[in-house]
């Protein structure tokens, strides 16, 4: 089947960027007074959640030793609802997959799927928290602020989504999403965290927020009774510097790589489009999804693997069904696990996701290949797209137009190859 020529095009982000996020920590740490909040003895639980954070381990090794500095007891608890299996071994794998080990942090890592019951919602939802966590005379909530994959608000992912589901373990993070159907997850999300926040010893949260080349943008150290309004404001940042794919239409989109560490999703619906509730105009649109492999990182977890249309038998052998069907049946959202229709091969696959974008010859067809939904500064577009690049200071084509490359197995030649 013959495939139109290929641009490999950079895009050029809005893209602030902390040079030194150590100092940033520091420097987060020390304006809110740290020293004053927590004193030498005290234990603090620091949470580590399941996503593929830039400078996470840094992060959290800068934190341990502010709170080592003035004498308190730092260790790390597993904040990830029901990742890395639902089990305590599996999440600690996860946590020390991403550099934060004991060794380097300088802290113990406390992984159990305990809960304590520490209140109920004013819809009579109990509110479950990580027992290590509880039982620590401080917590700090470290994460990410970003857009969640489904669903739209002033509140996301972010702070109050790691007191609500990563803290929540496997069984809140199960009666939290079953509840959500019934609810909304703005009611939710809000009446969790702030229960957890009266009830919980939250010392600060540390909120992060990334730019277009994921890389650390911001840090902020949120104290208590400011997590509501510094959450919204860092999301409002978040959507501002979140990157897009170059064109807002294409019939074939081809994404190298999907994980847990990439998005909660596996491949973020702000990116691919698919979200439910976001407004039409917000989201690409695109016709067919072919997902090509699983990153090592997420552990054969393939949540999120039921937004693709087609993929390949490498991809499926590749899975660990159990942990990925825990993760999307305690997420309330089992489509997410449903295999799409797979190949043997990548050529295979394009050909069969192209008789099915409408009428429109292969080669005339507009496909998008990116490496992954973290990483679109570079992306290959087809040369049917050209027109919209005109008079664009946000792009740049870096080379002419290129065959899209396969080996002698009939696979893609890895991403960033010029076939």
């Amino acid at each position: 089947m013959p495939y139109p020529k290929m641009l490999r095009v950079r895009q050029h982000f809005d893209a602030p960027r902390l040079t030194d996020v150590a100092a940033g920590v520091r420097s987060e740490l020390e304006r809110i007074g740290i020293g004053r909040r927590i004193r030498s003895g005290q234990s603090v639980a620091i949470t580590a959640g399941s996503r593929g954070v830039a400078n996470i381990a840094l992060i959290i090794r800068t934190i341990v030793h502010v709170l080592r500095d003035i004498g308190a007891q730092p260790f790390i608890v597993p904040a990830m609802g029901s990742h890395g299996g639902g089990t305590a071994d599996g999440q600690t794998k996860i946590v020390e997959s991403y550099g934060m080990t004991e060794v380097y942090t300088g802290a113990p890592i406390r992984s159990s799927m305990e809960v304590v019951t520490v209140g109920t919602t004013e819809d009579g939802i109990p509110i479950h928290f990580d027992r290590h966590a509880f039982e620590a005379d401080h917590v700090a909530v470290v994460g990410r602020v970003k857009p969640h994959t489904g669903f739209v608000g002033e509140i996301e992912s972010g702070l109050f989504k790691m007191m609500m589901i990563g803290l929540g373990k496997h069984v809140g993070a199960a009666i939290y999403h079953r509840a959500i159907v019934n609810h909304s997850f703005d009611r939710i999300v809000r009446t969790v965290g702030k229960t957890v926040l009266a009830n919980c010893r939250i010392a600060f949260g540390l909120g992060i927020v990334e730019n277009g080349y994921d890389e650390t943008a911001k840090i902020e150290a949120v104290l208590p009774e400011e997590f509501e309004v510094r959450e919204k404001a860092l999301l409002v940042l978040a959507k501002k510097w979140m990157p897009k794919l170059p064109v807002r239409r294409a019939d074939l989109l081809i994404v190298d790589q999907m994980g847990k560490n990439i998005s909660g999703s596996g491949m973020d619906t702000n990116i691919i489009g698919r979200k439910d509730n976001a407004p039409r105009d917000e989201q690409p649109e695109i016709t067919r999804v072919f997902v090509r492999e699983l990153t090592p990182e997420t552990h054969g977890n393939a949540a999120g693997v039921g937004l693709a249309d087609f993929t390949t038998a490498r991809l499926v052998r590749s899975m660990d069904y159990r942990a990925t069907v825990i993760n999307c049946v305690t997420g309330a959202h089992p489509e997410a696990a449903v295999t799409p229709v797979y190949y043997e091969t990548d050529r295979e696959a394009i050909d069969a996701a192209l008789m099915t974008v409408g009428l429109k010859p292969p080669e005339e067809s507009r496909i998008v290949r990116i490496k992954n939904t973290l990483q679109i500064e570079e992306v290959d577009v087809a040369v049917t797209c050209r027109s919209e690049f005109e008079g664009r200071s946000d792009l740049e084509i870096l080379g002419p137009g290129h065959e899209l490359g396969f080996d002698s197995s009939g696979n893609l030649l890895p991403f960033g190859h010029v076939g």
